[in-house]
């Protein structure tokens, strides 16, 4: 495959070529080969080619010379330039939309995930289908034909795409209402809910397996997890809370996708606090925690309370320590999900983020009532305890909800 980026000069501070070499990784995921790469700087897109027609022609015979196949563009093209440029250039042409969705597609595993993706993908296929075949000829006409004399097969095309895309959302509302239900019936233990958000790449499943023992797909690639997954952590201060992973961010990310990921990425909207996962062994992670508050600006998450993970600082080089990033993100907490350095700190921050409105009780359980003490540990803190005389004395934290449960045995509040 052979790379075009555009540097354009409204985009000034943002590297062409740190922006061409994610696109470099986008490929190799979706099992391409990167043989060439070319660079044009502009005012402004060219409304036919995006590149000018010269510097079209001259990556045009690069690619004849080398044999490619399939060039890809940085940048979302448009109906027109696609078809425009693949005359030009004689091959397959895609933009960065379309590798990022043939990834997604190849991911996919779930019903849930698989019906997010053929969304997005007939999303972004309809305004750009021209006719599969070598005419464009009409239907024939009569009682019970749709549309009728004058139907022209790329009509008909269209009109199935369309359909097909109604029907997706309407299974995609079912998934909704699913999910809805399942959260409903999350709350009913009220348990909070944290989720993992972050660049692609940046080990929000490896700290995702690492902190509640599952077993998700865990690979050095981009959008490795695509599907979402939620489990139970417990704390150290003997309190539940839910873990969501979810779909990795990246700079560009189609709106369309985002828009067909909606009920995937209402774990994150619906979330008590986001754990935002970032990669500081990586160059541009700066960059990369700005193109991650950009996605959580569209779809509604700006404003949910941020604990900010700085992961993989067991790679970190001699030049730039943990001190360097803890003092530019303040309040952030320092880990590695590989080696689970800083997992105390982060635990005791959940604790601390998480905490719910606790009642601080002291209580007495006769010694004969094993059961309602063994109880008392697993709903409650327990602070303090002695076990003096007929009956366990504890000084312990209760949800409201476990209050009526232990009447009998509470003594006064703390």
């Amino acid at each position: 495959m052979f790379l075009v980026g555009v540097e354009l000069k409204a985009r000034q501070g943002l590297c062409i070529r740190d922006s061409l070499s994610e696109l470099a990784e986008l490929v190799s995921t979706a099992g391409g080969k990167v043989v060439g790469e070319g660079v044009q700087r502009l005012e402004r897109p060219v409304a036919a080619t995006y590149l000018g027609k010269g510097k079209a022609e001259e990556f045009a015979e690069r690619c004849r010379l080398e044999g490619v196949d399939t060039v890809v563009f940085d940048d979302e093209l448009t109906p027109a330039q696609s078809r425009n440029l693949e005359r030009v250039f004689a091959c397959k042409v895609l933009d960065r939309t379309d590798l990022i969705l043939d990834i997604f597609a190849q991911r996919a595993r779930t019903r849930e995930g698989k019906l997010q993706v053929e969304l997005a993908r007939l999303g972004h296929l309809l305004p750009r289908l021209t006719r599969y075949w070598s005419h464009l000829s009409r239907q024939k006409g009569g009682i019970g034909m749709r549309g009728g004399e004058g139907e022209s097969q790329l009509e008909s095309d269209r009109r199935k795409v369309q359909e097909r895309i109604d029907r997706l959302k309407v299974e995609l509302g079912e998934v909704r209402r699913q999910r809805t239900t399942q959260r409903q019936g999350r709350q009913r233990s009220q348990w909070p809910l944290a989720s993992l958000v972050g660049y692609t790449n940046a080990g929000k499943t490896t700290l995702f397996n690492a902190l509640t023992g599952a077993e998700s797909l865990e690979e050095d690639k981009l959008f490795a997890t695509l599907d979402p997954m939620t489990r139970r952590l417990r704390l150290p201060t003997n309190q539940n809370i839910l873990l969501s992973d979810t779909v990795g961010f990246i700079r560009k990310l189609p709106h369309g996708l985002v828009e067909a990921f909606k009920a995937t990425l209402e774990e994150v909207v619906n979330a008590d606090l986001l754990l935002h996962v970032v990669d500081v062994s990586h160059d541009q992670a700066e960059i990369q925690v700005e193109a991650v508050h950009a996605v959580l600006e569209e779809i509604g998450a700006a404003e949910k309370p941020v604990l900010l993970v700085l992961n993989k600082v067991d790679r970190l080089g001699s030049g730039v320590g943990i001190p360097f990033w803890t003092g530019r993100f303040p309040g952030a907490v320092a880990v590695s999900a590989r080696t689970r350095e800083g997992f105390p700190g982060l635990l005791a921050e959940l604790g601390c983020r998480l905490r719910p409105v606790r009642d601080f009780v002291e209580v007495e359980v006769p010694h004969r009532e094993s059961a309602a003490m063994a109880r008392l540990r697993a709903l409650g803190q327990v602070v303090e305890e002695a076990y003096d005389g007929d009956v366990a004395r504890f000084k312990v934290r209760l949800p409201p909800h476990a209050r009526i449960e232990f009447a009998p045995f509470i003594v006064r509040d703390l």
